[in-house]
């Protein structure tokens, strides 16, 4: 698997925003998804992961005869993405940042085994396939940076300016500006069971590695899902690290226009590197002793009409992250997806 990461630089070119004008075929669409995960949407807490916001971009189906498709023949060459008879090839753009803050945010001197506060914002690429509908091959880059240049503390505070509640005090203490990176390949399987009339129901087991100075962590996961039109994604977009975790979406595996489904699944994470908890990589700064296995649950429901639009709404329960923690963390997300 590592041998197959590192080969990957060798094969990738290089990509920008111009992916949204890969050639396409004609009766796609391409769609932006607006992801908010954040803990307060459902409580008054403020705490550990407590802000993410996620902008993507998702193409339309590569044309095979393009020459955008030849990143995807490069991943078949070296076995990370399968081939099949039918076969559904995907760009996505990401932009986003994540905001994290210790339970105490109303000292200027942050308790020293509460995780640091730190921001990490981000932009980066993804190659995503669908293979005869059941197997879904995903390969993502993302770079950005860790630290006050992520502009977390001016996100949080005017936010709470806004909503007229207290700022967070700490943020002098926040982890320290890193060029950060995280490269990621999932691949996720899908055996499903109709039941007449339309609904079914499915599984969907995905395993995947990633790595970086940001986060390096291997993972494992499955979610079950019902509902109708379940051949048309693998799971909602989620930000890293989630289970499921991309904006894929195929309008042409719709049966009917109108689609919907309700989830419930787990991921575990075998976790190495967690910047946002070890601390910056070549310098000192704040840091706590993470945990090395960490597990979400996560739940909720998928609304779409057609390719038009989508709705997401889920909750994460995840375990500890570093010792000494007092709560679990709790957080909710709401995605919303406009193709055009």
């Amino acid at each position: 698997m590592f041998n197959k990461l590192s080969a990957l630089c060798r094969i990738l070119p290089p990509l920008s925003l111009s992916i949204a004008a890969a050639p396409a075929l004609a009766d796609d669409l391409g769609r932006v998804t607006l992801t908010e995960e954040n803990d307060s949407i459902y409580s008054d807490d403020d705490q550990a992961y407590t802000q993410g916001f996620e902008f993507n971009y998702l193409g339309p189906d590569v044309a095979p005869e393009s020459g955008w498709a030849a990143p995807f023949d490069g991943m078949s060459a070296i076995g990370l993405f399968d081939t099949g008879a039918e076969v559904s090839r995907r760009y996505q753009v990401i932009f986003g940042q994540s905001i994290f803050t210790p339970e105490d945010t109303s000292t200027e001197d942050p308790d020293p085994d509460d995780r640091p506060y730190a921001g990490w914002a981000y932009g980066g690429v993804s190659l995503i396939q669908d293979t005869d509908r059941r197997r879904l091959d995903h390969l993502e880059l993302l770079a950005g940076i860790v630290g006050p240049a992520a502009q977390g503390r001016p996100v949080q505070n005017d936010w709470h300016q806004f909503i007229g509640i207290d700022s967070a005090n700490g943020w002098d203490r926040q982890i320290h500006n890193e060029p950060g990176i995280m490269l990621t390949y999932e691949r996720k399987y899908r055996f499903i069971q109709p039941l007449g009339s339309g609904f079914a129901v499915d599984a969907i087991p995905e395993a995947g590695v990633t790595l970086g100075n940001v986060m390096t962590y291997g993972e494992v996961g499955t979610m079950l899902r019902f509902g109708r039109n379940l051949e048309a994604d693998y799971g909602p977009n989620r930000i890293r690290p989630s289970l499921s975790g991309t904006s894929y979406f195929n309008a042409d595996y719709l049966e009917d226009p109108f689609g919907f489904y309700f989830y419930v699944g787990a991921q575990g994470r075998a976790v190495a590197q967690n910047i946002f908890l070890d601390g910056n990589t070549w310098r000192d700064s704040r840091s706590v002793d993470k945990e090395h296995f960490v597990g979400d649950l996560v739940g909720g429901v998928s609304l779409f009409w057609s390719g038009n639009v989508k709705l997401d709404a889920g909750f994460t329960y995840r375990t500890e992250e570093f010792e000494g923690q007092d709560d679990d963390t709790e957080f909710a997300n709401i995605n919303l997806t406009v193709g055009f």
